[in-house]
């Protein structure tokens, strides 16, 4: 995706466009101030909110809809949208970089949480439009391109951080709030407030976010051709290979996640059905765990200031170790349940 040239000015840890830009023609005059990472991450925190106080519903809505064949049904649901959001993420991309990322960010936040109202009307065209809104859920991508427009080279790695911290906080306190309105109410009212939430974020994409990509890194007209190129996921596997660097660092990033990219789809409807987790506990557990990715965003982030590129090799090298560490204490779950129940209580502070 294209990358914005435009020195900036320091607000904090952020790198913020100058203001005359708007007068000198190269942004446009839409939504309020100027385009910055905070844009950015009121977007994100807003969309995965709203998810966030579906987790318990989600659930129960599953074990209703599919009994007995929970696990099945939700992987292959999520399995079919990861699919679809492989295809379409670098077309999206490449045409943002062509129309601007303010279009693309109300699609794709749109699409993402079009599935969420529709729990209440019909299940079963809710799970089926998860698995089709996977074609333009990928906020992510459009939400780092933003980023990208308007930092430096120096302070994109911490603002990505931040979007990625962001996300998580976001997880912090919206299950637990779920699960309690869920249960002092009903769970229509947690889907409702839900729905409202990804509204507001919806407006918030139309009336607040400015666009982020100058003008004069866009073509002259909405018809100009597109590179393909950069619209072909398998072409961008296939120049992978060309960088030994990128290579080692996709093989580590895929290895990593590979393992627990299908435990994660499932691991909270195995905490609930299996383990017999209640909802609190649950919510809890995601809590706990986006704290301590809060935490680790945000302390990485800090630390990349001072590191060389071989202290970098070695704190990728202790991230992988961690990482893998955690998907084996999740496998073990089966034959710890009590134990790791009372642990997590401990923890959480329900004792």
């Amino acid at each position: 995706m294209m990358i914005g040239k435009k020195r900036k000015r320091v607000v904090g840890n952020i790198h913020c466009v100058r203001k005359q830009t708007q007068k000198d023609g190269l942004y446009q005059k839409t939504g309020i101030f100027q385009p910055s990472v905070y844009h950015a991450l009121i977007v994100i925190f807003l969309e995965f909110f709203s998810w966030g106080l579906l987790t318990s519903p989600v659930i129960k809505v599953l074990n209703e809809t599919f009994p007995g064949q929970q696990f099945l049904m939700n992987g292959l649901i999520q399995g079919v949208k990861g699919i679809l959001s492989f295809l379409s993420a670098p077309l999206i991309g490449a045409l943002s970089d062509v129309w601007g990322r303010k279009p693309f960010l109300l699609l794709t936040v749109s699409f993402t949480c079009a599935p969420i109202p529709l729990m209440i009307i019909s299940p079963w065209w809710y799970f089926a439009m998860i698995s089709i809104s996977g074609i333009f859920s990928v906020t992510f991508s459009v939400v780092f391109a933003y980023v990208a427009d308007v930092t430096t080279e120096e302070d994109r790695s911490a603002a990505y951080g931040l979007v990625s911290a962001t996300f998580a906080a976001s997880l912090v306190t919206s299950p637990a709030l779920g699960a309690y309105l869920g249960d002092m109410y009903t769970d229509s009212l947690v889907i409702a407030l839900a729905t409202a939430i990804a509204l507001l974020d919806i407006f918030f994409v139309m009336v607040c976010v400015p666009e982020s990509l100058p003008v004069k890194l866009r073509p002259a007209t909405w018809g100009s051709h597109i590179s393909w190129d950069k619209a072909d996921p398998f072409g961008a596997l296939r120049k992978i290979g060309q960088d030994r660097l990128i290579l080692m660092l996709c093989m580590t990033v895929f290895l990593s996640y590979l393992p627990e990219a299908g435990e994660y789809s499932c691991f909270f409807v195995y905490l609930r059905l299996s383990l017999k987790f209640t909802a609190a506990l649950v919510a809890s557990f995601i809590a706990y765990m986006g704290v301590l990715s809060v935490v680790a965003q945000v302390s990485g982030n800090h630390g990349d200031r001072h590191k060389s590129r071989g202290q970098g090799i070695d704190f990728l090298f202790g991230s992988v170790c961690v990482h893998v560490c955690c998907v084996l204490t999740r496998a073990m779950l089966h034959f710890c349940r009590y134990i790791y129940a009372c642990v997590l209580l401990c923890v959480s502070g329900y004792t």
